[in-house]
């Protein structure tokens, strides 16, 4: 019988998730699951724009996953422009995504 041969996949992970969460939640959790939903989708754009696909997005994660270090960090830098930009216009200390990258 012969081996089966193992497979292997190089891939860059994006993680993000929302900075504060808990309390944002605490203050107003209709209206950080509103900009939350809001941001998610402008995330999912970005990340399919950047050839990535979402893996997951558990509670307040997004976890994507792209064939290229490259594209996982344009996207990434891309995402933070992004969102910073739609921060200023939230009140007070609400402050959305913080973004990082991984090789796998």
């Amino acid at each position: 019988m012969k081996p089966q041969s193992l497979q292997r996949k190089l891939t860059a992970i994006l993680s993000a998730d929302v900075k504060g969460y808990s309390r944002l939640m605490g203050e107003d959790e209709e209206a950080t699951i509103r900009t939350l939903t809001a941001h998610r989708k402008v995330m999912a754009t970005l990340i399919q724009k950047h050839r990535g696909r979402v893996v997951d997005a558990p509670g307040d994660n997004v976890l994507a996953e792209f064939g290229s270090v490259v594209d996982a960090v344009e996207c990434a830098v891309e995402i933070q422009r992004e969102l910073a930009t739609r921060n200023t216009e939230l009140p007070g200390e609400w402050s959305f995504a913080s973004v990082s990258t991984s090789g796998m």
